[in-house]
């Protein structure tokens, strides 16, 4: 569980490519260390990922194929940065929302509005199937950290990202173009899939 409030920007020193499998060898920060242990649990981008190796500060993780697949961590090269945090306790304060670090789909970045100290990020899903679980003002992961959706387009939706957020995440970097990873709200997804189904079931009843 993660509380989607970013703890950190680490960079990835090295990258190993095996078959059907990826290894991110990646510099942490100091105050994510503590008591850190092989197993643990941090969001790369939002994406769950155990330490495998660990070494001082660095720690290396294993990406498997459908990581690869489904993330934006396949397009990571040695150098680049991520948004990282650790697994939350449960004395931890949720400052974001509750995440799962399952990430669901990516979405691309459709336009960026910047005026003054106000910048708008506009994505368009990969999968549009999935729109259904984007709400206005409801609660969207965007590499791993909670934001408000603050309005929706047909297949787009925005985000605003206040200066704080831009100073502590890599958002910043960000360009037209560029993907990112995409956790819907599970609270929100659970209730939509459960009124499908049982909407799904009532229609199949009336044809009996």
């Amino acid at each position: 569980m993660f509380t989607g409030i970013v703890q950190g920007i680490a960079k990835i020193v090295a990258v190993e490519e095996n078959k059907l499998l990826r290894t991110h060898l990646v510099k942490l920060p100091k105050k994510l260390l503590p008591d850190l242990i092989l197993g643990a649990s941090i969001a790369h981008n939002g994406c769950c990922l155990s330490v495998t190796h660990l070494q001082g500060d660095l720690a290396k993780f294993d990406l498997i194929k459908e990581t690869l697949r489904i993330t934006n961590l396949l397009e990571l090269q040695v150098g680049d940065l991520v948004n990282v945090e650790r697994a939350a306790k449960f004395s931890d304060e949720i400052g974001g929302h509750v995440m799962s670090g399952h990430i669901i789909t990516t979405a691309v970045i459709y336009k960026i509005v910047k005026i003054k100290n106000n910048y708008e990020l506009w994505c368009k899903l990969k999968d549009s199937i999935y729109m259904k679980y984007i709400l206005c003002k409801g609660f969207i992961g965007l590499d791993g950290i909670s934001l408000t959706i603050a309005n929706i387009t047909n297949n787009k939706f925005c985000v605003y990202l206040i200066p704080e957020t831009l100073s502590r995440t890599i958002l910043a970097t960000k360009k037209v173009g560029d993907k990112v990873n995409v956790e819907v709200d599970f609270r929100t997804q659970a209730i939509v899939d459960t009124v499908e189904r049982v909407l799904t079931q009532s229609k199949i009843s009336v044809v009996k």
